[in-house]
């Protein structure tokens, strides 16, 4: 009798040990949550996914949003006074930028200054040879926001 093959046993083993991690959402620590809750719904038109909630074990608040027709996720966070998260805040220092697309990259800076949004890099060639136009600009939290606009096929 021929010994056992363990190779199905092995793929099964390996299978289950693998672990997967999926990026969901992008979480944002601000200082007045209603203040950005209305910047990024009503100036860059998010919805959102799950209503503002506050949250006992955390001493905090927060609120999901999301573009239209776009799975990314963002969470904004807000923590009272002497929470354990709710350290001093720090500019933005902790995250790089969020990135959104936009048809028209002129009309959007455009429109974002009628606002009052802080224009930190005007729209240019950045990214140019790569087939996109971008600029940046802050949230009222200071936080940094990358608008591209990718070129048209054809």
């Amino acid at each position: 009798m021929p010994p056992p093959s363990y190779a199905g046993y092995l793929l099964v083993f390996k299978t289950f040990r693998r672990m997967e991690f999926r990026f969901v959402y992008t979480g944002l620590r601000v200082r007045d949550i209603e203040r950005s809750l209305r910047f990024y719904t009503e100036i860059l038109g998010m919805e959102v996914v799950d209503p503002l909630e506050s949250f006992e074990p955390t001493r905090g608040k927060a609120v999901t949003v999301r573009s239209p027709n776009s799975s990314q996720l963002l969470e904004l966070n807000w923590y009272e006074e002497g929470s354990q998260f709710g350290t001093a805040y720090t500019n933005g220092e902790e995250l790089d930028h969020l990135g959104f697309e936009v048809e028209n990259l002129q009309d959007a800076v455009k429109r974002l200054e009628d606002e009052g949004v802080q224009v930190m890099i005007r729209p240019g060639t950045i990214g140019g040879s790569l087939g996109w136009r971008e600029a940046f600009v802050k949230d009222p939290d200071g936080i940094w926001i990358e608008l591209v606009q990718r070129k048209k096929a054809g």
